[in-house]
């Protein structure tokens, strides 16, 4: 399986999920960890993937997406952005409006 295929089969088994640096709990830079707090906010379960685990996703993704950087989200396969976005979408309230539907969480 290509890379395309797992990073497909990941956004296809997970309906928010976030590519990030770290983990939710141990974030390993700043807009990873602003974007995780945005998302802990909302209160609605999320999947991660950890880059720094996986050096082909963390590469191949910035292809597949068409965005150079991380952290990237992700709501039921569509990239919603990065940091600065989600943060921005968190104090709009368009983010809790985008995550309310979602039926399949993490």
């Amino acid at each position: 399986m290509d890379v395309n295929d797992r990073i497909r089969q990941q956004l296809d088994e997970h309906s928010v999920l976030l590519y990030m640096k770290g983990t939710p709990d141990f974030p390993q830079c700043g807009f990873s960890g602003q974007t995780v707090a945005a998302l802990k906010a909302v209160g609605k379960p999320f999947a991660y993937v950890n880059i720094f685990e996986d050096p082909e996703v963390r590469e191949g993704l910035k292809a597949y997406s068409n965005w150079p950087t991380f952290p990237q989200l992700y709501v039921n396969g569509e990239l919603v952005g990065g940091c600065d976005i989600v943060v921005e979408m968190y104090h709009s309230g368009e983010l809790q409006e985008l995550l309310a539907p979602v039926e399949h969480p993490a």
